[in-house]
């Protein structure tokens, strides 16, 4: 048996997944955001006042990942950091207005750039795509299956 990376399911995820964030890249950098702002950005304007761990746990990114993203977003306006009133070794994390007001202008370029991967499938495809992936995504996180 040979290994055929056109039918391989890793492979062609990773395409998908490395073509999407470009095209989000590319969305957001009118906005002046990197994806990396934009994904810390999602979590806080669900759930603002997160500390860093939080975050970090939420997105499973690395903690120095982490770090240099907030660090960025504090030089750029987009977040405050506050003493934890229950952890005086943690800050919470609170967008700034400049961060409220880029919610619908990002959200808007995410969803085109989402809208491309699924382009050209009649829409219960697209449906049926987008719930394969979330249990095949549900079936690699740890402990999981569907």
């Amino acid at each position: 048996m040979v290994f055929d990376k056109s039918r391989s399911a890793g492979v062609l995820t990773g395409e998908i997944a490395r073509l999407h964030a470009a095209e989000l890249q590319r969305a957001l950098v009118p906005l002046g955001l990197s994806r990396a702002q934009f994904v810390v950005l999602c979590e806080l304007w669900l759930t603002d006042g997160m500390t860093q761990r939080e975050l970090t746990d939420h997105l499973g990114l690395e903690q120095a990942t982490m770090a240099n993203t907030l660090a960025r977003m504090q030089r750029d306006g987009l977040i405050t950091r506050r003493p934890h009133p229950d952890d005086g070794r943690s800050q919470q994390i609170w967008l700034t207005g400049t961060a409220r007001e880029l919610e619908e202008p990002a959200s808007r370029a995410a969803l085109e750039a989402d809208s491309l991967v699924a382009a050209g499938l009649p829409s219960a495809e697209r449906e049926l795509f987008l719930s394969m992936l979330a249990r095949v995504a549900a079936n690699l996180r740890p402990g999981g299956t569907t």
